[in-house]
């Protein structure tokens, strides 16, 4: 290297997608101390790397706005199945769930003091997950927050917002955060709202109620005057399939009243969620092994069982449930199959096989189901206020994280997008796409100085083949890489060149602001 070369990498032979969504142009960048320096034409030969973008679209690097990664990067470093994929920064913490408040991580900066111990391939960001909170103040139970423990939720969030926590998330389908009132969720997210933070909510329900479920979220970001953030939006079930109209339209109004709302979706007709959704949330309470010992009783877990197969029928039937997670090695015979399929190989029926799963996995089963359209998918995802988001995690092929079978999603979001919904469906122009995963998740986060190819900013940037770009991860083998992502730099840091590692890793924390 030669300290006086102008630039540390020249990215050179590109054509430039800014992430305004407007025409993209052939330009050159250049980096310097991980941040963008210069854009021209020409920018000459004065760099200690040259990246040879060799035509290909050069834009900012993805930001999954929705993920679980929380404390996987501990296991995959470099963010394997995200940064094969063109994502730069992923946002973790959702759906109610954080690593923090805990035992092992008491605070945001606890766990981001942990997370910077190592070398990272991806920048992380976080939540402060509403159900978490409220199970390390009030507990797993169904019970109100007395005032006392209201005001100590209000000022953990507080610490947490002033740590650089991008917001709060509820998971209202999930325990314990379901059994908070919406007066309660009011109450946190105004503490979200002084510090500009946003609300996403994975709502309460997703398929029969789901317009309710959009009115209620509103109702809540009113109330509290914060940025509300629909977490995967969807209409689930065939039954409902025609409401997905009728949720933009609340959105759209929202909107024209004042609400700063927006949404994100996966393009995958499939949600992944847990096996111990199957349980209604009055006998999700409790510990383990409380929820265990209602599955061992033979009253209690005939009305469970009513529960379950009246969702399971809803679906469509156990064909469209699919097991993708499992501890114990007897059972992860079952991981890949549905449950119509599991049924057949023990001999039992359905119910008698979830239940006896779940009692065995300590009720930890991960499950995909099939239950939504196409149509949907892309009317979602060419909405002006809807973005892709994975909803899924960081996961390597290798390791314990190569165990699983994990939604492709993981592992194909963003390639998917571009490659199927804009080059191969045409809902809009690659321009436009990048803007929905860069400039517009970034907007939402209040990342200051990412999501824009910009003198100025950090230096996120990616690589990739337009003709080619396209996810490759499937339901049956999801730990494959996506392609068309030949060049991503994180923090200026050049990571993947030519479609493999670099060994050189330039990731970090990002709090909000």
């Amino acid at each position: 290297m030669r300290a006086n070369n102008r630039f540390d990498t020249i990215i050179k032979g590109g054509i430039i997608y800014n992430g305004e969504g407007g025409r993209p142009y052939p330009g050159e960048i250049g980096i310097k101390d991980g941040k963008i320096t210069a854009m021209a034409t020409s920018l000459g030969e004065s760099a200690d790397n040259v990246v040879d973008a060799r035509g290909a679209a050069v834009s900012p690097g993805f930001i999954d706005i929705h993920t679980h990664t929380d404390d996987n990067m501990f296991s995959a470093p470099l963010g394997d199945s995200k940064i094969y994929q063109g994502v730069t920064t992923d946002i973790a913490g959702n759906c109610g769930g954080s690593p923090f408040p805990g035992k092992k991580w008491e605070n945001l900066d606890n766990f981001f003091g942990d997370m910077s111990a190592q070398q990272n391939g991806i920048n992380l960001g976080s939540f402060v997950g509403q159900g978490q909170l409220r199970e390390f103040v009030v507990g797993e139970n169904d019970v109100r927050a007395t005032t006392e423990q209201l005001e100590r939720m209000k000022s953990i969030l507080e610490l947490q917002m002033e740590q650089g926590a991008m917001g709060i998330s509820c998971g209202l389908e999930y325990t314990p955060g379901s059994y908070a009132t919406n007066e309660e969720i009011a109450e946190l997210c105004k503490v979200v709202a002084k510090y500009g933070g946003l609300f996403a909510i994975h709502m309460r329900n997703e398929d029969d109620r789901v317009e309710e479920s959009v009115a209620e979220s509103i109702d809540i970001a009113r109330a509290a005057g914060v940025k509300l953030q629909i977490s995967h939006l969807k209409a689930q079930n065939a039954a409902n399939w025609h409401k997905a109209p009728a949720l933009l339209r609340q959105i759209e109004q929202a909107r024209a009243g004042g609400l700063d709302i927006a949404f994100d979706r996966y393009p995958y007709t499939a949600f992944s969620t847990g096996m111990s959704t199957f349980i209604p949330l009055s006998e999700r309470q409790g510990t383990k092994d409380e929820i265990i010992a209602r599955l061992k009783d033979d009253t209690i877990s005939g009305k469970i069982g009513e529960y379950a197969m009246s969702r399971i029928k809803r679906l469509g039937g156990p064909q469209n449930v699919v097991v993708t997670s499992c501890k114990q090695e007897d059972n992860k015979r079952f991981i890949g199959l549905n449950v119509e399929e599991c049924s057949k190989l023990t001999g039992k029926d359905p119910w008698p096989f979830i239940r006896d799963l779940l009692i065995e996995e300590r009720v930890s089963v991960s499950i995909i189901g099939f239950a939504m359209t196409e149509e949907n998918v892309k009317m979602f995802l060419s909405h002006p206020l809807g973005m892709p988001a994975s909803d899924g995690s960081v996961y390597s092929p290798e390791g314990p994280l190569g165990q699983s079978m994990p939604h492709p999603r993981s592992y194909g979001t963003f390639p998917r997008f571009i490659g199927k919904y804009c080059r191969e469906e045409s809902l809009m122009s690659v321009a436009e796409a990048v803007k929905k995963c860069t400039m517009l998740p970034a907007e939402r986060l209040g990342l200051k100085n990412r999501g824009l190819l910009i003198p100025g900013y950090q230096a996120d940037i990616v690589v990739f083949d337009t003709e080619k770009i396209i996810d490759t991860a499937t339901f049956a083998q999801p730990h494959q890489f996506a392609a068309g992502i030949n060049e991503v730099l994180v923090n200026g840091v050049w990571t993947i060149s030519n479609g493999s590692p670099t060994g050189n890793m330039g990731g970090g924390v990002l709090r909000r602001g």
